[in-house]
């Protein structure tokens, strides 16, 4: 138990170390080229600007995309595509079928 306790407070204290990383990146750049949006450390998103219904959709239920998660529509870290969540990956060749011949060794 104490040990889950610990975890917590380390994913609450890194997701808030993200948060104010974020909101420090747009106040280090002057006023007009702020967009409150990007990715802090060039690999976790981020999006303050107020969500929209396309972008909702876009993150939670999008078709059209291969990626599981997205970035998410407000706030710090990634959103899961349901759409993918719900369909399996595709199949890869299994060994007995005609496209996946093993070529004989050492000759």
């Amino acid at each position: 138990m104490r040990t889950l306790r610990r975890v917590r407070r380390l994913v609450r204290f890194a997701a808030f170390g993200l948060v104010v990383a974020a909101v420090a990146t747009e106040l280090s750049k002057p006023e007009p080229e702020r967009t409150w949006q990007g990715r802090v450390f060039d690999v976790v998103p981020y999006d303050f600007r107020p969500p929209t219904w396309q972008r909702i959709r876009d993150a939670y239920w999008n078709p059209d995309s291969d990626r599981l998660f997205s970035d998410r529509v407000f706030g710090v870290g990634w959103a899961v595509n349901l759409y993918r969540a719900k369909t399996p990956p595709p199949r890869s060749p299994t060994p007995s079928s005609p496209g996946n011949k093993k070529r004989p060794r050492g000759g």
